[in-house]
């Protein structure tokens, strides 16, 4: 395992970037089953997938008392640990520390700076102690001060090239299968799928089309302020090194009113960060459905729950057992995790 992941206290920097607001920012997306097969092939009997398919079935039956007009079937999921894997940091950060070793490179000075002397140097006690002033930095750095044309096209080289420490896999290998099913199982019966996750809309929008079939304007995130000037002849948008919105824990149905515009009736999320988001898509009238993806399988993935600092899910695991949502056992309701196994 390369040494720049070998980070054991990796956990705390992340307890720290979940609250920074300064988060802006391949598989192919799965083919919709044929008539009359299992629509989720990679998740094994049982209640919960019974409870999504009666869901489905319920509000997209014509004449049906259930019934759920196209429109206002809407789905949003989480992406960190819900989707894909976030373990063991969030993979945008792993994107933004080796973007710090590539601008250190051209600018040795960098080294002798902090935060940027503990990243190139790889000591995890004194990055934890940056604390989110220096993982506000560490952002600015690597998401500020490019273009969006620019900064995608760094997202797109570096999930080219990028492996995952414990896999040795691309990142956009570590996406589940299961929910890949379940979104195409959705779209087929017409639902509107949308990401509402705390990471970068701008690191998500390069790729999450062709991983998961979900468009840019389906796809909200935190982000930062951004500039529009012309450069010669030329318009550009600039990202600037200042926060515009963070789309975690409340901020998450404050998202989803502004840029949808509807109130979803299924979310999934796998933390407590999503917690208001399902609190948002499931306390109301009619038919509602929230799932949480709970990590219990160590061997094929992770197992956290409760006391993680990334990912932790804590309060919305005890609101699940109150409100009658869908826990996702990872390790009992998955045949598969990953397309790779």
């Amino acid at each position: 395992m390369p040494d720049r992941f070998a980070f054991p206290s990796r956990r705390l920097l992340l307890s720290g970037l979940a609250r920074t607001a300064l988060l802006l920012g391949i598989a192919t997306a799965p083919q919709v089953a044929a008539a009359g097969t299992d629509p989720l092939p990679s998740w094994n009997a049982g209640a919960v997938k019974s409870a999504i398919v009666s869901f489905v079935e319920r509000v997209a039956e014509e004449g049906s008392p259930h019934f759920v007009a196209p429109e206002d079937r809407i789905a949003t999921f989480d992406n960190d640990g819900t989707l894909w894997s976030e373990q063991p940091f969030y993979f945008q950060l792993a994107f933004a520390l080796d973007r710090i070793r590539e601008q250190a490179k051209a600018d040795p000075a960098l080294a002798e700076k902090e935060p940027y002397k503990s990243v190139l140097s790889g000591d995890p006690e004194n990055l934890a102690a940056l604390g989110e002033k220096g993982l506000a930095q560490i952002l600015g750095l690597t998401h500020a001060g490019l273009t969006v044309e620019a900064f995608d096209a760094q997202v797109r080289a570096w999930l080219a090239s990028a492996r995952h420490p414990r896999f040795d896999r691309p990142y956009t290998d570590l996406v589940f299968q299961p929910m890949l099913e379940l979104l195409a199982y959705l779209r087929a019966n017409g639902f509107k799928t949308y990401v509402v996750s705390g990471g970068g809309i701008d690191f998500m929008r390069p790729w999450m089309l062709d991983v998961y079939g979900i468009p840019p304007e389906q796809i909200i995130g935190s982000s930062g302020k951004t500039a529009f000037r012309i450069d010669g002849d030329k318009p550009v948008i600039e990202k600037l090194p200042e926060v515009e919105f963070v789309d975690d824990g409340p901020g998450k149905p404050v998202g989803i009113n502004r840029f949808i515009g509807r109130r979803p009736i299924f979310a999934a999320g796998n933390s407590d960060g999503d917690l208001q988001m399902l609190q948002w898509a499931t306390l109301g009238e009619g038919e509602r459905l929230a799932l949480i993806v709970h990590h219990t399988d160590a061997e094929r993935e992770w197992a956290y729950d409760r006391a993680s600092h990334v990912g932790r899910l804590d309060k919305a695991l005890d609101e699940a057992g109150k409100r009658d949502w869908q826990v996702v056992d990872m390790k009992n309701d998955w045949k598969t995790v990953f397309s790779f196994e």
